[in-house]
């Protein structure tokens, strides 16, 4: 389990706000980020907010006068945005799947928020940087906070594995044994691998026949493609029917906005800029990181991970597995490059190539030791 730093000063609802406001007397010095406090008036009135920052928080106009009178710092909620830029947690599947039941995908959170992405990241328009630049720091502050004191392991892997297929149930499988390992799995937070991942750790609490039943129920919309709406369906359908799932992280974009979330997810960190996503992603997975069989991004990801290893210390390098010998040497041969790279280095003693899912959790064990 995660857990879930927080800091004194920082004030994610309301009540919060009035635990906060009764412990120490005034607001002096704290951050309030994402509050609907319209109906905290008098207590805005009545209490010092100096040196006060008000991230998002919808106030009455002489609530936020005063607050400006007393110093602090406010940012107003900016209207007629399909996202908050200030959110104090991270993205849940329901959330931004909102209406999938009755709506098209198309009409969901998460599809206008890519919908303004598209239309504003080329427009030069420094506003709309800003706001997505403050967006995803929020979204790395909620990160932080979730993920504090876990044992990560991130599980990479391409989009293109269909459900229904062996691969796909292998990597739930891992999943699983990872959650069960007291893991917390992270992964890119799309469909394919990363779904599957997430999958396994949603079933992890659960009967082993969990699993299986839900691969049979999700084989019947295989891929995003035709319709996102189809695929998101099924998956709704599977947490419907286990709704007690477990615990784990995704993080997309909507860099790749073409690509939904996955729904297996627990909690989703979603970014605009994929850069940030990537490096966060990966060095937040302590544990180590496991790559699944991937093209393009998934090679990418290797290397984003080799190089803080490459110069890390002795000891502080963390553990890299490569699944599948045939693809990681003969259809795409990263693992040559990876082993000659790590030659001489701290890093060789935890990089190592396997043949199955099936015999990760071993070589994580093996390597962080």
């Amino acid at each position: 389990m995660t857990g879930r730093m927080t800091h004194d000063r920082e004030i994610h609802s309301a009540a919060e706000f009035d635990a906060a406001l009764a412990a120490r007397g005034s607001l002096r010095g704290c951050r309030i980020q994402s509050v609907d406090l319209t109906d905290r008036t008098f207590a805005l009135l009545a209490t010092s907010t100096a040196d006060a920052v008000f991230l998002g928080c919808a106030m009455q106009p002489e609530a936020a006068a005063k607050v400006r009178a007393d110093g602090a710092l406010v940012f107003p909620p900016v209207p007629d945005l399909p996202f908050d830029p200030y959110r104090a947690h991270l993205y849940s599947p329901d959330e931004l799947f909102e209406g999938i039941a009755d709506r098209p995908y198309e009409e969901t959170p998460d599809a206008r928020s890519y919908a303004w992405f598209r239309r504003t990241r080329g427009d030069g328009d420094i506003f709309s940087s800003m706001l997505r630049s403050l967006h995803d720091d929020a979204i790395s502050d909620a990160l932080d906070e979730y993920l504090s004191g876990a044992r990560v392991v991130g599980v990479m892997g391409g989009h293109a594995m269909g459900r229904g297929g062996a691969a796909y149930a292998g990597a739930a499988r891992l999943g699983r044994s990872l959650s069960r390992a007291g893991l917390t799995v992270t992964t890119g937070g799309g469909p394919g691998a990363m779904e599957a991942a997430n999958l396994g750790a949603y079933t992890a609490p659960l009967p082993d026949e969990a699993l299986d039943e839900a691969l049979e129920l999700l084989a019947k919309a295989p891929s995003f493609t035709p319709s996102v709406t189809d695929w998101a369906r099924a998956a709704f359908e599977v947490r419907a029917r286990w709704p007690r799932g477990g615990d784990s992280a995704g993080i997309p974009t909507w860099f790749y906005g073409h690509e939904p979330p996955n729904a297996f997810a627990s909690r989703i960190g979603k970014y605009f800029a994929n850069a940030t996503r990537e490096d966060g992603l990966l060095s937040r997975s302590t544990a180590g990181v496991v790559f699944l069989p991937g093209a393009a991004g998934t090679v990418q990801e290797i290397f984003d991970d080799a190089t803080p290893n490459y110069y890390a210390p002795p000891g502080a390098a963390t553990p890299m597995v490569l699944v599948d010998r045939a693809h990681w040497t003969e259809r795409l041969p990263a693992w040559p490059l990876l082993r000659t790279l790590a030659e001489g280095r701290p890093m060789a003693a935890r990089i190592a190539l396997v043949d199955s899912v099936d015999e990760v959790p071993g070589a994580l064990a093996r390597l962080a030791a």
